[in-house]
């Protein structure tokens, strides 16, 4: 922690402390500015390797997400079927859990209870969790919402190089000749490092960027070679480059040779994927199938990122182990610019494969099911035996607990409800639970309503910590301030509850493994006899002594005084290792890498006369996962305010859809009510939406009702990327908006409520300047009555006497404007609402509204008002629409540089480049 003297005449303490982002896997240091009570700030850490001071528009409003009164500050306790919660003191609310855990454990066995953690958790959480659930307790049913980003990438390093080790290294994007980029939108999904491509790109026009995706993304818009394949073929094309790469010469025979094994079977394999059959398959030209193959083979060192779409699939190994094969047929590994690199969506999931926090695995890379391995962490823990069999991943966990097969589960900071595949099942699964806790930093989410128990936890910038971001770079976060209220460290509420269960099952005289310890009770305080992270740090440490991932030379010390560090970084080492298997030994029993050969299978489930299109879900550039965080950023809604339903034209013409309208979009499974928005970037067939909106800003826009529990059988990774289903118009009878500025929290929890009893509903935040509010659609069958009107009125804060009503009973229209100090700050459209988005640009912008009386309850914009309709927001930094882009480029502004000169967008975090230049791109295209 650095302390800046105050100035002269100032009392309030500014310190600063270093941490790390809680977004995505990139790692970005950042130092978080505080008084030692509050955050206050964030930028980029200039020192940290991973982003050298650089932050996206997430990052960059950190500050503004750690408060607020959702935080959870106290345990709480929840009557099932209500909101009711009562607060609980820690012992109390422990000693509740324990004596159900013990009791099921003691009658049903240690294999009836679960842990489903989260890649949010520190190293030093996760540690102690996987010793607590397999160690302690005895169970393997301990899996992470890791398990639906990058479960198949580990099996696919795994059966490939035969260690879940990523190679590869962010240095290796600046001296990369090719950058092959499949299936993932690295231009929102991890912005800073598409910074770093862009400047690579920039620096060297010759470098070669192939993009992959079935969407075109803004990551599409630095390709030079774009495959926009169908769903799911992702092997079929791989197998077809390989098969070019043979024909053509390109091959790396004395690799082959001596580093590798399996070659002979997968050019068998390979050999019927011609060009033209993979083509027709994929859906892509001959030519640029041939292009992509030949810029590869022939690139002096190639760069391969992947992320969800590859992994997120029924057949996601195949895919992974697919690509690896065209790295290691070129030797394009263990060189400077060259590697196959998946990019991690979690700050943690790295640190949680590395400590074993899934069903399979044990600390330091070993494996449950390997003899040899749970003996040598048996011994490091100190317990007579390790239980065998791997435990369920994911979907089979929660399978599991709908069958009563498990009967507990303790869900640590994540939000399956919102997260998982087939939520109705999920939900029904907690129902059917005997005990569901919730650990997590924030109230509210959808998870919370099924839970019994709140836990609360600390959260960035709250606990010391150490996570792994994607290249392997292990950073320690410090502690700025301290948690809310008396809520602890994820790591310290294990700990605690070992405590307690130890002696829960010793009133039960649950029978000792063996008479090593005296008690439960004895055994809990030596296994979990741990005063800080350090402490947890240096035992885990150990796990790793002689492993592929050694950390034996590394401390809390050396973290703060030589930065954050890449593994291994064994005993003596002075530095970490940037890149690996640059000797050509892999470890695996034959020290060669495997070729593998996966037959191209299709999807889990087809599309089909009554489910005839083909819907994919992804990210959102300012928002992440179920929106914890970002949805408490006014900001970060500009871009996207509302849940949408992304539609080819062809598609939207064929089923009388067009932007703004609502769309049912139904599967086998459930349906969704989504606002449409028309997109010529799709293929025909195919839809988008996005992941993160639940109940909380759209209830009926729940996507994961529609996608299916398909799981690859290797890795246990959901089908995501692919769901068949059909789309109708959506007709309300009625329709109404509200809009407000936010002076309280309550208003907009009021709010979330009104939208729940409505079939559509959608709530975004709003921001200008200082003020924030927020806008309210909804639509239904019928008027509201007017008794419900003004209970609302009443919960929002629009009951007082600064209001002009207008009530026109016979065509059900009722709007109410409020006005205070001769400004607008709230108002009321129900059964007309065409004047809503020039009334919420004079909500934010503060102007009298007495310039504009004669307008305020007109049925129409009027034609001077046409500049204040909303334009759709890019760039959350500077605030900048796309109206505004829109005329700097017709102005002659045609480049980037020209366009953060003119108005300032893109020249500060730069997370809406791509966009800026889609923009620069379509109005090209436009005009010719």
């Amino acid at each position: 922690m650095t302390l800046i003297r105050p100035q002269s005449g100032q009392s309030l303490r500014r310190l600063e402390s270093k941490s790390a982002c809680p977004y995505c896997g990139t790692g970005c240091g950042v130092i978080i500015e505080h008084d030692g009570q509050h955050i206050t700030g964030v930028r980029g850490d200039p020192d940290h390797p991973a982003n050298f001071g650089q932050l996206c528009s997430k990052g960059s409003n950190l500050h503004l997400t750690s408060r607020g009164d959702d935080r959870a500050r106290e345990p709480l306790q929840h009557q099932r079927g209500s909101e009711s919660w009562s607060p609980l003191r820690w012992p109390e609310a422990l000693m509740q859990m324990a004596k159900v855990w013990a009791e099921i454990i003691h009658t049903q066995g240690p294999q009836a209870v679960a842990f489903y953690v989260s890649g949010q958790l520190s190293t030093e959480d996760y540690y102690v969790a996987n010793k607590l659930a397999k160690g302690f307790i005895g169970t393997n049913h301990i899996d992470t919402n890791s398990r639906l980003c990058m479960a198949s990438a580990v099996t696919g390093y795994k059966s490939s190089l035969g260690m879940d080790s990523v190679p590869c290294s962010y240095e290796d994007f600046d001296s990369a000749d090719c950058l092959f980029i499949v299936g993932a939108n690295v231009a929102y999904a991890h912005p800073i490092l598409f910074r770093r491509i862009e400047a690579a790109k920039l620096r060297r026009p010759e470098l070669q960027i192939i993009v992959v995706d079935p969407r075109r993304t803004p990551t599409a818009a630095i390709a030079d070679i774009f495959l926009p394949i169908q769903p799911g073929t992702d092997v079929a094309l791989f197998h077809g480059m390989l098969h070019i790469l043979i024909w053509e010469g390109f091959l790396n025979r004395a690799f082959i040779e001596t580093h590798t094994e399996g070659w002979e079977e997968l050019k068998a394999r390979v050999q019927n994927y011609t060009p033209q059959w993979v083509a027709e398959t994929c859906a892509i030209p001959v030519a640029d199938l041939r292009a992509a193959a030949i810029a590869f083979g022939q690139a002096p060192a190639a760069l391969s990122l992947w992320c969800q779409g590859l992994n997120q699939s029924s057949h996601g190994t195949d895919k992974n182990v697919a690509l690896i094969n065209l790295h290691l047929a070129t030797g394009q590994i263990g060189r400077p610019g060259a590697g196959p690199f998946s990019l991690t969506g979690q700050p943690n999931a790295m640190g949680g494969r590395e400590t074993g926090g899934m069903p399979a695995l044990l600390p330091g890379h070993r494996e449950v099911a390997n003899p040899e391995h749970r003996a040598e962490i048996a011994a490091l823990w100190g317990v007579e035996s390790l239980h065998p069999q791997p435990g369920y991943t994911a979907v089979p966990l929660f399978q599991a607990l709908e069958r009563g097969e498990i009967e507990t589960v303790w869900i640590t900071c994540t939000n399956p409800v919102l997260s998982m595949p087939d939520q109705t099942q999920v939900q029904r699964a907690l129902e059917k639970a005997r005990l569901v806790v919730l650990q997590d930093s924030f109230l509210g989410t959808e998870t919370a309503a099924y839970a019994d128990l709140l836990l609360p936890a600390a959260s960035w910038g709250e606990r010391e910590a150490l996570v792994t971001n994607s290249e392997r770079r292990i950073t320690h976060l410090r502690t700025a301030v301290p948690a809310p209220g008396s809520a602890l460290p994820d790591w310290m509420i294990f700990r605690d509850f070992a405590f307690i269960l130890g002696d829960a099952l010793d009133t039960l005289n649950h029978p000792l493994p063996s008479a090593k310890d005296a008690s439960w009770a004895v055994r809990a305080q030596r296994m979990f006899n741990f005063a800080d992270s350090s402490s947890i740090f240096l035992e885990y440490r150990e796990c790793t002594r002689g492993r592929d991932l050694d950390i034996t030379g590394l401390d809390f010390s050396v973290l703060d005084n030589q930065g954050p560090q890449q593994w291994p970084y064994p005993e003596g080492a002075v530095t970490g290792q940037a890149r690996l298997y640059a000797d050509g030994v892999f470890p695996t029993p034959s020290g060669r890498a495997r070729f593998r050969d996966p037959e191209y299978l299709g999807v889990a489930e087809e599309i089909d006369a009554r489910y005839p299109l083909r819907l994919t879900t992804g990210r959102l550039r300012d928002h992440w996962h179920s929106m914890s965080r970002t949805g408490k950023v006014a900001a970060l809604f500009a871009s996207d305010e509302e849940a949408f339903l992304e539609i080819h034209p062809d598609d939207a013409r064929r089923l009388n859809l067009d932007n703004e309208m609502l769309a049912k979009v139904s599967s086998r499974r459930g349906n969704n009510i989504l606002r449409v928005r028309v997109n010529a970037d799709l293929q025909p067939g195919l839809l988008f939406a996005p992941m993160h909106f639940g109940r909380r800003y759209a209830p009926a826009a729940l996507c994961n009702q529609l996608t299916l529990a398909a799981i690859d059988p290797i890795s246990g990774e959901p089908e995501f990327k692919h769901t068949a289903v059909r789309v109708e118009p959506v007709l309300f009878p009625w329709q109404g908006t509200i809009l407000r500025l936010l002076d309280k929290d309550a208003y907009f929890h009021a709010a979330q409520r009104i939208a729940r009893q409505f079939p559509y509903a959608s709530l975004g935040r709003m921001r200008r300047g200082e003020r924030e509010g927020f806008i309210l659609r909804i639509a239904g069958e019928q008027a509201p009555a007017a008794s419900d009107i003004q209970a609302w009125d009443q919960a929002l804060g629009m009951d007082g006497l600064d209001i002009l009503d207008y009530d026109d009973g016979r065509r059900g229209i009722r709007k109410r404007l409020c006005i205070r100090q001769d400004q607008l700050y709230a108002a009321r459209l129900f059964g007309e609402d065409v004047t809503r988005d020039w009334l919420r640009e004079l909500l934010l912008s503060a102007a009298d509204v007495h310039s504009y009386r004669h307008a305020l309850f007109a049925p129409k914009v009027p034609t001077d008002m046409g500049t204040w309709v909303r334009s759709r927001g890019v760039c959350a930094c500077t605030g900048v629409d796309e109206r505004t882009l829109r005329q700097h480029v017709a102005a002659g502004a045609v480049t980037l540089g020209q366009i953060a000169q003119a108005c300032g967008a893109g020249g500060e975090c730069g997370s809406c480049k791509p966009e800026i230049l889609d923009i620069i791109r379509l109005m090209r295209r436009e005009a010719s």
